[in-house]
Protein backbone atom coordinates (compact mmCIF):
# COMPACT_ATOMS: atom_id res chain seq x y z
CA UNK A 1 0.00 0.00 0.00
CA UNK A 2 1.48 3.34 -1.10
CA UNK A 3 1.93 6.36 1.18
CA UNK A 4 -1.24 7.94 -0.18
CA UNK A 5 -3.39 4.84 0.24
CA UNK A 6 -3.35 4.20 4.01
CA UNK A 7 -5.45 7.21 4.89
CA UNK A 8 -7.89 6.74 2.02
CA UNK A 9 -8.37 3.11 2.99
CA UNK A 10 -9.05 4.07 6.62
CA UNK A 11 -11.57 6.73 5.59
CA UNK A 12 -13.47 4.43 3.25
CA UNK A 13 -13.53 1.61 5.77
CA UNK A 14 -14.76 3.75 8.66
CA UNK A 15 -17.42 5.47 6.52
CA UNK A 16 -18.42 2.11 4.96
CA UNK A 17 -17.77 3.31 1.43
CA UNK A 18 -16.63 1.38 -1.60
CA UNK A 19 -13.26 2.27 -3.04
CA UNK A 20 -13.36 4.98 -5.68
CA UNK A 21 -14.03 3.54 -9.16
CA UNK A 22 -10.74 4.69 -10.71
CA UNK A 23 -7.03 4.67 -9.98
CA UNK A 24 -5.59 7.35 -7.71
CA UNK A 25 -1.83 7.02 -8.02
CA UNK A 26 0.92 9.22 -6.68
CA UNK A 27 4.23 10.14 -8.24
CA UNK A 28 7.24 9.13 -6.13
CA UNK A 29 7.91 11.53 -3.29
CA UNK A 30 11.23 13.30 -3.80
CA UNK A 31 11.62 14.97 -0.44
CA UNK A 32 8.71 17.38 0.01
CA UNK A 33 7.15 17.69 3.48
CA UNK A 34 9.79 15.54 5.17
CA UNK A 35 9.64 15.25 8.97
CA UNK A 36 10.09 12.58 11.62
CA UNK A 37 6.40 11.77 11.33
CA UNK A 38 5.04 10.62 7.92
CA UNK A 39 3.58 13.98 6.88
CA UNK A 40 3.59 13.01 3.16
CA UNK A 41 1.27 10.10 3.97
CA UNK A 42 -1.19 12.50 5.58
CA UNK A 43 -0.92 15.13 2.84
CA UNK A 44 -1.03 12.83 -0.17
CA UNK A 45 -3.56 10.56 1.52
CA UNK A 46 -6.04 13.31 2.34
CA UNK A 47 -5.93 14.66 -1.22
CA UNK A 48 -6.29 11.11 -2.58
CA UNK A 49 -9.31 10.62 -0.31
CA UNK A 50 -10.87 13.78 -1.71
CA UNK A 51 -10.16 12.68 -5.29
CA UNK A 52 -11.65 9.25 -4.63
CA UNK A 53 -14.84 10.84 -3.26
CA UNK A 54 -15.12 12.91 -6.44
CA UNK A 55 -15.02 9.72 -8.47
CA UNK A 56 -17.86 8.23 -6.43
CA UNK A 57 -19.88 11.39 -7.15
CA UNK A 58 -19.13 11.15 -10.88
CA UNK A 59 -20.30 7.54 -10.89
CA UNK A 60 -23.65 8.63 -9.42
CA UNK A 61 -24.14 10.84 -12.47
CA UNK A 62 -23.11 8.13 -14.89
CA UNK A 63 -19.93 10.01 -15.75
CA UNK A 64 -16.64 8.19 -16.28
CA UNK A 65 -14.40 8.28 -13.19
CA UNK A 66 -11.12 10.12 -13.54
CA UNK A 67 -7.81 8.33 -13.17
CA UNK A 68 -5.56 10.73 -11.30
CA UNK A 69 -1.84 10.85 -10.71
CA UNK A 70 -1.08 13.06 -7.72
CA UNK A 71 1.82 15.48 -7.95
CA UNK A 72 3.70 15.66 -4.61
CA UNK A 73 5.13 19.08 -5.46
CA UNK A 74 1.70 20.61 -6.10
CA UNK A 75 0.32 19.09 -2.90
CA UNK A 76 3.31 20.30 -0.88
CA UNK A 77 2.90 23.84 -2.21
CA UNK A 78 -0.80 23.86 -1.35
CA UNK A 79 -0.15 22.58 2.19
CA UNK A 80 2.54 25.25 2.58
CA UNK A 81 0.22 28.06 1.53
CA UNK A 82 1.73 30.51 4.00
CA UNK A 83 5.23 29.88 2.65
CA UNK A 84 4.08 30.13 -0.98
CA UNK A 85 2.11 33.35 -0.44
CA UNK A 86 3.55 36.67 -1.60
CA UNK A 87 1.79 40.03 -1.33
CA UNK A 88 3.41 42.74 -3.45
CA UNK A 89 6.33 40.35 -3.79
CA UNK A 90 6.94 40.09 -0.03
CA UNK A 91 6.52 36.93 2.10
CA UNK A 92 3.90 36.82 4.83
CA UNK A 93 4.28 36.06 8.53
CA UNK A 94 2.43 32.96 9.64
CA UNK A 95 2.48 33.71 13.38
CA UNK A 96 2.20 36.81 15.55
CA UNK A 97 4.90 37.69 18.13
CA UNK A 98 2.95 36.17 21.04
CA UNK A 99 2.29 32.92 19.16
CA UNK A 100 4.93 30.29 19.83
CA UNK A 101 6.71 28.13 22.38
CA UNK A 102 7.54 29.54 25.81
CA UNK A 103 9.45 27.83 28.61
CA UNK A 104 7.32 27.35 31.73
CA UNK A 105 8.61 26.58 35.22
CA UNK A 106 8.38 22.83 34.58
CA UNK A 107 8.32 22.39 30.80
CA UNK A 108 6.94 24.14 27.75
CA UNK A 109 3.71 25.71 26.56
CA UNK A 110 2.62 26.83 23.13
CA UNK A 111 0.45 29.89 22.67
CA UNK A 112 -1.65 31.18 19.78
CA UNK A 113 -2.39 34.89 19.61
CA UNK A 114 -2.67 35.71 15.91
CA UNK A 115 -6.05 37.41 16.33
CA UNK A 116 -6.23 40.63 18.39
CA UNK A 117 -8.89 39.24 20.74
CA UNK A 118 -6.81 36.13 21.44
CA UNK A 119 -3.78 38.36 22.05
CA UNK A 120 -5.74 40.39 24.60
CA UNK A 121 -7.14 37.32 26.33
CA UNK A 122 -3.71 35.73 26.66
CA UNK A 123 -2.35 38.82 28.39
CA UNK A 124 -5.34 38.87 30.75
CA UNK A 125 -4.83 35.20 31.55
CA UNK A 126 -1.25 35.95 32.50
CA UNK A 127 -2.17 39.07 34.52
CA UNK A 128 -0.13 41.26 32.19
CA UNK A 129 -0.84 44.73 30.85
CA UNK A 130 -2.17 45.22 27.34
CA UNK A 131 1.20 46.52 26.13
CA UNK A 132 3.27 43.57 27.39
CA UNK A 133 5.86 42.43 24.84
CA UNK A 134 7.09 38.86 24.14
CA UNK A 135 9.90 39.30 26.65
CA UNK A 136 7.48 40.04 29.49
CA UNK A 137 5.26 37.15 28.39
CA UNK A 138 8.25 34.82 28.41
CA UNK A 139 9.25 35.94 31.90
CA UNK A 140 5.73 35.54 33.24
CA UNK A 141 5.21 32.08 31.77
CA UNK A 142 8.60 31.06 33.15
CA UNK A 143 7.25 31.71 36.64
CA UNK A 144 4.26 29.38 36.24
CA UNK A 145 3.80 25.60 35.87
CA UNK A 146 2.74 24.68 32.35
CA UNK A 147 -0.56 23.23 33.54
CA UNK A 148 -1.44 26.49 35.25
CA UNK A 149 -0.75 28.43 32.06
CA UNK A 150 -3.02 26.06 30.14
CA UNK A 151 -5.78 26.29 32.77
CA UNK A 152 -5.60 30.08 33.01
CA UNK A 153 -5.88 30.35 29.23
CA UNK A 154 -8.89 28.03 29.09
CA UNK A 155 -10.69 30.01 31.79
CA UNK A 156 -10.07 33.30 29.97
CA UNK A 157 -10.92 32.01 26.49
CA UNK A 158 -7.30 32.42 25.43
CA UNK A 159 -5.35 29.75 23.59
CA UNK A 160 -2.37 27.96 25.13
CA UNK A 161 -1.52 24.31 25.63
CA UNK A 162 1.01 22.50 27.77
CA UNK A 163 3.48 20.60 25.61
CA UNK A 164 2.89 16.90 26.28
CA UNK A 165 4.36 13.61 25.20
CA UNK A 166 2.29 11.30 23.04
CA UNK A 167 1.83 8.97 26.03
CA UNK A 168 0.69 11.82 28.29
CA UNK A 169 -1.93 12.87 25.76
CA UNK A 170 -3.21 9.34 25.21
CA UNK A 171 -3.60 8.92 28.98
CA UNK A 172 -5.57 12.16 29.29
CA UNK A 173 -9.33 12.66 29.34
CA UNK A 174 -9.66 14.15 25.85
CA UNK A 175 -7.92 11.36 23.93
CA UNK A 176 -11.19 9.53 23.24
CA UNK A 177 -11.57 7.14 20.34
CA UNK A 178 -13.58 8.49 17.42
CA UNK A 179 -13.76 7.90 13.67
CA UNK A 180 -11.30 9.71 11.44
CA UNK A 181 -14.36 11.22 9.74
CA UNK A 182 -17.71 10.88 11.45
CA UNK A 183 -20.67 10.72 9.05
CA UNK A 184 -24.20 10.49 10.43
CA UNK A 185 -27.68 11.04 9.06
CA UNK A 186 -29.79 13.79 10.57
CA UNK A 187 -32.86 13.33 12.71
CA UNK A 188 -36.42 12.66 11.64
CA UNK A 189 -37.68 14.70 8.75
CA UNK A 190 -34.33 15.28 7.07
CA UNK A 191 -35.30 13.79 3.71
CA UNK A 192 -35.62 16.55 1.14
CA UNK A 193 -35.25 17.01 -2.58
CA UNK A 194 -32.62 14.77 -4.09
CA UNK A 195 -29.66 16.68 -5.37
CA UNK A 196 -29.13 16.71 -9.11
CA UNK A 197 -26.42 14.29 -10.26
CA UNK A 198 -23.31 15.87 -11.79
CA UNK A 199 -23.15 16.52 -15.52
CA UNK A 200 -19.70 18.08 -15.89
CA UNK A 201 -16.74 15.88 -14.89
CA UNK A 202 -14.51 18.94 -14.40
CA UNK A 203 -17.12 20.83 -12.33
CA UNK A 204 -19.16 18.08 -10.68
CA UNK A 205 -20.43 20.41 -7.94
CA UNK A 206 -21.83 23.03 -10.33
CA UNK A 207 -25.15 24.19 -8.91
CA UNK A 208 -24.29 23.19 -5.32
CA UNK A 209 -24.59 26.04 -2.80
CA UNK A 210 -22.17 26.08 0.12
CA UNK A 211 -22.31 28.40 3.13
CA UNK A 212 -18.83 28.60 4.62
CA UNK A 213 -18.79 29.91 8.20
CA UNK A 214 -15.32 28.62 8.99
CA UNK A 215 -12.01 30.26 9.85
CA UNK A 216 -8.35 29.17 10.10
CA UNK A 217 -7.56 26.90 8.25
CA UNK A 218 -9.16 23.45 7.95
CA UNK A 219 -12.71 24.63 7.25
CA UNK A 220 -11.68 27.27 4.71
CA UNK A 221 -9.50 24.65 2.97
CA UNK A 222 -12.55 22.37 2.71
CA UNK A 223 -14.68 25.18 1.28
CA UNK A 224 -11.96 26.09 -1.21
CA UNK A 225 -11.77 22.44 -2.33
CA UNK A 226 -15.53 22.41 -2.96
CA UNK A 227 -15.22 25.67 -4.93
CA UNK A 228 -12.54 24.03 -7.06
CA UNK A 229 -15.17 21.49 -8.16
CA UNK A 230 -17.59 24.21 -9.23
CA UNK A 231 -19.66 24.75 -6.07
CA UNK A 232 -20.94 28.26 -5.36
CA UNK A 233 -19.23 28.94 -2.02
CA UNK A 234 -20.33 31.97 -0.01
CA UNK A 235 -18.19 32.71 3.02
CA UNK A 236 -19.92 34.57 5.83
CA UNK A 237 -18.01 36.45 8.54
CA UNK A 238 -19.07 38.71 11.41
CA UNK A 239 -18.24 42.34 10.58
CA UNK A 240 -16.40 42.89 13.87
CA UNK A 241 -13.92 40.02 13.45
CA UNK A 242 -11.69 40.74 10.49
CA UNK A 243 -9.90 37.79 8.93
CA UNK A 244 -6.12 37.76 8.71
CA UNK A 245 -5.39 39.13 5.26
CA UNK A 246 -3.02 36.54 3.85
CA UNK A 247 -5.17 33.66 5.11
CA UNK A 248 -8.19 35.10 3.34
CA UNK A 249 -6.25 35.61 0.11
CA UNK A 250 -5.12 31.99 0.24
CA UNK A 251 -8.20 30.06 1.40
CA UNK A 252 -10.72 32.52 -0.08
CA UNK A 253 -9.86 31.58 -3.65
CA UNK A 254 -12.93 30.54 -5.63
CA UNK A 255 -15.32 31.96 -2.99
CA UNK A 256 -17.44 35.04 -2.50
CA UNK A 257 -17.08 36.87 0.82
CA UNK A 258 -19.89 38.61 2.70
CA UNK A 259 -20.43 40.04 6.19
CA UNK A 260 -23.44 39.37 8.41
CA UNK A 261 -24.15 40.32 12.00
CA UNK A 262 -26.08 37.29 13.18
CA UNK A 263 -26.85 39.10 16.42
CA UNK A 264 -29.06 41.57 14.55
CA UNK A 265 -32.64 40.81 13.50
CA UNK A 266 -31.87 41.57 9.85
CA UNK A 267 -28.64 39.56 9.81
CA UNK A 268 -30.23 36.52 11.41
CA UNK A 269 -33.14 36.65 8.95
CA UNK A 270 -30.75 36.86 6.00
CA UNK A 271 -28.79 33.91 7.30
CA UNK A 272 -31.94 31.82 7.69
CA UNK A 273 -32.94 32.64 4.11
CA UNK A 274 -29.50 31.63 2.84
CA UNK A 275 -29.56 28.45 4.86
CA UNK A 276 -33.02 27.47 3.62
CA UNK A 277 -31.66 27.30 0.06
CA UNK A 278 -28.16 25.98 0.81
CA UNK A 279 -26.98 22.47 0.06
CA UNK A 280 -24.01 22.52 2.45
CA UNK A 281 -23.23 24.36 5.69
CA UNK A 282 -19.61 24.38 6.86
CA UNK A 283 -18.93 25.42 10.46
CA UNK A 284 -15.79 25.57 12.55
CA UNK A 285 -17.18 26.97 15.76
CA UNK A 286 -17.21 25.12 19.06
CA UNK A 287 -20.17 22.75 19.61
CA UNK A 288 -23.38 24.71 20.23
CA UNK A 289 -21.81 28.12 19.58
CA UNK A 290 -24.24 28.93 16.74
CA UNK A 291 -27.38 27.32 18.16
CA UNK A 292 -28.76 30.64 19.39
CA UNK A 293 -28.90 31.89 15.80
CA UNK A 294 -31.16 29.05 14.69
CA UNK A 295 -28.50 27.23 12.73
CA UNK A 296 -29.09 23.98 14.62
CA UNK A 297 -32.64 23.71 13.28
CA UNK A 298 -33.13 20.69 11.06
CA UNK A 299 -33.35 21.52 7.35
CA UNK A 300 -34.36 18.80 4.89
CA UNK A 301 -31.48 17.47 2.85
CA UNK A 302 -28.85 19.85 4.25
CA UNK A 303 -25.29 18.53 4.45
CA UNK A 304 -23.54 19.86 7.54
CA UNK A 305 -19.76 19.83 7.62
CA UNK A 306 -18.07 20.53 10.93
CA UNK A 307 -14.44 20.90 11.97
CA UNK A 308 -13.18 21.30 15.53
CA UNK A 309 -9.85 21.24 17.30
CA UNK A 310 -10.57 18.57 19.91
CA UNK A 311 -13.75 16.80 18.80
CA UNK A 312 -17.37 17.20 19.83
CA UNK A 313 -17.17 15.11 23.01
CA UNK A 314 -15.03 15.12 26.14
CA UNK A 315 -13.97 17.87 28.56
CA UNK A 316 -12.13 19.84 25.87
CA UNK A 317 -14.99 19.86 23.36
CA UNK A 318 -15.73 23.55 23.95
CA UNK A 319 -12.09 24.59 24.18
CA UNK A 320 -10.48 26.69 21.46
CA UNK A 321 -7.55 25.34 19.52
CA UNK A 322 -5.55 25.52 16.30
CA UNK A 323 -3.18 23.22 14.40
CA UNK A 324 -0.08 24.40 16.26
CA UNK A 325 -1.82 23.98 19.63
CA UNK A 326 -2.98 20.46 18.81
CA UNK A 327 0.56 19.57 17.74
CA UNK A 328 1.82 20.76 21.13
CA UNK A 329 -0.81 18.99 23.23
CA UNK A 330 -0.81 15.67 21.36
CA UNK A 331 2.93 14.90 21.45
CA UNK A 332 3.85 15.95 17.92
CA UNK A 333 5.88 18.97 19.05
CA UNK A 334 8.20 16.87 21.21
CA UNK A 335 8.65 14.25 18.49
CA UNK A 336 9.57 16.92 15.94
CA UNK A 337 11.80 18.84 18.33
CA UNK A 338 15.29 18.38 19.74
CA UNK A 339 16.40 20.43 22.71
CA UNK A 340 13.27 22.51 22.24
CA UNK A 341 9.83 21.50 20.95
CA UNK A 342 9.44 21.59 17.20
CA UNK A 343 6.69 21.59 14.61
CA UNK A 344 5.67 19.88 11.40
CA UNK A 345 7.01 21.56 8.24
CA UNK A 346 3.48 22.72 7.36
CA UNK A 347 0.14 22.94 9.16
CA UNK A 348 -0.65 19.44 8.01
CA UNK A 349 -3.39 18.80 10.57
CA UNK A 350 -5.35 21.76 9.21
CA UNK A 351 -4.92 20.97 5.55
CA UNK A 352 -5.32 17.21 5.96
CA UNK A 353 -8.48 17.66 8.02
CA UNK A 354 -9.77 20.12 5.41
CA UNK A 355 -9.49 17.64 2.57
CA UNK A 356 -10.99 14.87 4.69
CA UNK A 357 -13.94 17.13 5.48
CA UNK A 358 -14.32 18.03 1.80
CA UNK A 359 -14.25 14.33 0.90
CA UNK A 360 -16.98 13.59 3.44
CA UNK A 361 -19.16 16.41 2.10
CA UNK A 362 -18.74 15.18 -1.49
CA UNK A 363 -19.66 11.63 -0.45
CA UNK A 364 -22.66 12.92 1.50
CA UNK A 365 -23.82 14.86 -1.57
CA UNK A 366 -23.45 11.72 -3.67
CA UNK A 367 -25.57 9.77 -1.19
CA UNK A 368 -28.19 12.53 -1.15
CA UNK A 369 -28.77 12.15 -4.87
CA UNK A 370 -30.10 8.69 -4.08
CA UNK A 371 -32.07 9.19 -0.87
CA UNK A 372 -32.55 12.93 -0.34
CA UNK A 373 -31.24 12.61 3.21
CA UNK A 374 -29.08 15.23 4.83
CA UNK A 375 -25.97 14.16 6.72
CA UNK A 376 -23.51 15.57 9.19
CA UNK A 377 -19.80 15.13 8.47
CA UNK A 378 -17.33 16.05 11.18
CA UNK A 379 -13.56 15.98 11.62
CA UNK A 380 -11.23 17.13 14.38
CA UNK A 381 -7.60 18.18 14.27
CA UNK A 382 -6.86 16.00 17.31
CA UNK A 383 -8.19 12.89 15.55
CA UNK A 384 -6.15 13.69 12.45
CA UNK A 385 -3.12 14.08 14.73
CA UNK A 386 -3.82 10.64 16.21
CA UNK A 387 -3.81 9.14 12.71
CA UNK A 388 -0.46 10.77 11.95
CA UNK A 389 1.06 9.60 15.24
CA UNK A 390 -0.04 6.00 14.59
CA UNK A 391 0.81 5.87 10.87
CA UNK A 392 3.82 3.82 9.73
CA UNK A 393 6.85 5.47 8.20
CA UNK A 394 8.56 7.47 10.93
CA UNK A 395 12.19 8.40 10.43
CA UNK A 396 14.66 9.58 13.05
CA UNK A 397 16.86 11.75 10.85
CA UNK A 398 14.79 13.34 8.07
CA UNK A 399 16.42 15.57 5.51
CA UNK A 400 15.27 19.17 5.22
CA UNK A 401 12.09 19.43 3.14
CA UNK A 402 12.52 20.47 -0.47
CA UNK A 403 10.82 23.70 -1.44
CA UNK A 404 8.22 23.57 -4.22
CA UNK A 405 9.26 25.35 -7.39
CA UNK A 406 7.83 28.43 -9.11
CA UNK A 407 5.48 26.38 -11.31
CA UNK A 408 3.36 25.59 -8.25
CA UNK A 409 2.17 29.18 -7.69
CA UNK A 410 0.03 31.63 -9.66
CA UNK A 411 -0.05 35.43 -9.47
CA UNK A 412 -3.14 37.63 -9.72
CA UNK A 413 -2.49 41.32 -9.23
CA UNK A 414 -0.49 41.80 -6.03
CA UNK A 415 -1.06 38.26 -4.72
CA UNK A 416 0.94 35.13 -5.45
CA UNK A 417 -0.61 31.94 -4.04
CA UNK A 418 -0.26 28.19 -4.41
CA UNK A 419 -2.10 26.39 -7.15
CA UNK A 420 -4.66 23.68 -6.27
CA UNK A 421 -3.30 20.31 -5.08
CA UNK A 422 -5.01 18.45 -7.95
CA UNK A 423 -2.75 18.97 -10.95
CA UNK A 424 -5.69 18.68 -13.39
CA UNK A 425 -6.71 22.16 -12.25
CA UNK A 426 -4.32 24.94 -13.22
CA UNK A 427 -5.81 27.35 -10.69
CA UNK A 428 -8.92 28.05 -8.62
CA UNK A 429 -12.00 29.46 -10.41
CA UNK A 430 -11.04 33.01 -9.45
CA UNK A 431 -8.81 34.83 -6.92
CA UNK A 432 -10.12 35.65 -3.46
CA UNK A 433 -12.47 38.60 -3.44
CA UNK A 434 -11.74 41.37 -0.98
CA UNK A 435 -12.90 40.36 2.48
CA UNK A 436 -16.57 41.22 2.94
CA UNK A 437 -16.89 42.71 -0.56
CA UNK A 438 -19.88 40.65 -1.72
CA UNK A 439 -23.60 40.86 -0.99
CA UNK A 440 -24.95 38.05 1.24
CA UNK A 441 -27.06 36.29 -1.34
CA UNK A 442 -26.73 33.52 -3.90
CA UNK A 443 -25.92 34.33 -7.49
Amino acid sequence: MGPHEELRHDYERECRLTAGPAAIDCEPDTGFLTARLPVPSLAFGSVATFASAVNRLLAVGGLPPQDRRLDPERIAASFAGDKAMRIDGAPVSGFAPLSGFFAAADGWVRTHANYPHHHARLLRALDLSTDADPGLVSTRIGELPKQEVEDRAAEEGAIAAAVRTDAEWRAGPQATASPLVRMTTGGAGTAGERGAPPTDPHRPLAGVRVLDLTRVLAGPVAGRALALLGAQVLRIDPPHLHEIDWQHRDTGQGKRSALLDLGSTEGAATMRDLLDTADVLLTGYRPGALDRFGLAQDRPGLIRGSVSAWGTEGPWADRRGFDSIVQAASGIALIEGDEHPGALPVQALDHGSGYLLAAGVVDALAMRTGDGIGRTVSVSLARTARWLLEAPGRTEAPSAPRLPGPSTVVTHGSTTAARPPLAEYDQYPYPAHDWGADAPHWI
